[in-house]
């Protein structure tokens, strides 16, 4: 089969740099466009250059209509409004879109759904092995431990840039905890704890939230019991793994049936 062509998007970006650098190293793919926002000082420029991989030839474009026309598929861990635009745009193309954004709201993720009926999109909190494979382990762990006996609490830490909290990854996980207890995330999360609050409210799945630094990721679950603690964590060292995830999920969703999935799906875990 002929390599898969990938449009980059937020192509001067950290993220948009790591995934120039993964499809540079891993067969079966190529860079055909990356892209960024009209007025971006990286316009014009060479896309290898930018990412530390050497001239490549592929120019930094905010013409996202020619380029994903011309691709198989777009890797896009941007902004919640760009995602929704490049959504429709690969919907139209017919083309795989792979979403590691995190931050979007409700009504974000309904117009997701209606792209997805047009097109393969695979959308996850984090692209990682890791990651998805801890969520798996949170779910059979928050399902084995009863609430009336442990409770739930996820902690993440993020580099000071970071602008959306809890991290999709975070939520990816308190998700995966409240699937374990067959429970409603939204009406059974804790975001904010500040002030007299009272006593914690048993069955809840609290989050906490720390910036700062260089962090690329790291998340705990732990399951509070009496007289013990089950902590299961995943610390991110390098943003590769993200991006090799992406590239996978790529892969994965080349001729796939249009829908909405996710990493689960693509790691044969769900």
């Amino acid at each position: 089969m002929a390599e898969m062509k990938l449009v980059v998007v937020g192509a001067a970006g950290r993220m948009g740099m790591a995934l120039v650098n993964a499809i540079a190293r891993i067969e079966g793919v190529r860079l055909s466009a990356a892209l960024e926002r009209p007025g971006s000082p990286a316009i014009g420029k060479d896309s290898g250059l930018l990412a530390g991989t050497g001239e490549n030839g592929i120019m930094v474009s905010d013409d996202a209509l020619t380029a994903f026309a011309a691709a198989d598929g777009v890797l896009d861990f941007t902004a919640p409004a760009a995602t929704v635009e490049f959504a429709a745009l690969a919907a139209q193309a017919r083309i795989v879109h792979v979403i590691g954004t995190t931050g979007c709201s409700a009504q974000d993720e309904e117009k997701l759904k209606a792209a997805a009926r047009h097109a393969v999109i695979v959308k996850s909190g984090n692209m990682s092995l890791g990651v998805n494979l801890l969520a798996v382990l949170v779910e059979q762990a928050a399902r084995a431990l009863s609430a009336g006996d442990y409770d739930i609490e996820v902690l993440e830490m993020h580099h000071r840039h970071k602008v959306d909290a809890p991290s999709g990854t975070a939520l990816l996980l308190g998700e995966a905890a409240a699937v374990g207890r067959a429970i409603d995330l939204e009406s059974h999360s804790t975001r904010v704890r500040d002030g007299h609050t009272g006593a914690r409210e048993s069955g809840t799945i609290g989050f906490a939230t720390l910036r700062g630094g260089s962090v690329v990721g790291d998340h705990s679950v732990i399951l509070a019991g009496e007289g013990e603690r089950i902590v299961l964590s995943h610390l991110a060292q390098d943003r590769t793994i993200f991006a090799s995830g992406a590239v996978k999920a790529a892969l994965w969703g080349r001729g796939k049936k249009p829908g909405l999935y996710s990493m689960r799906d693509v790691l044969g875990l769900a």
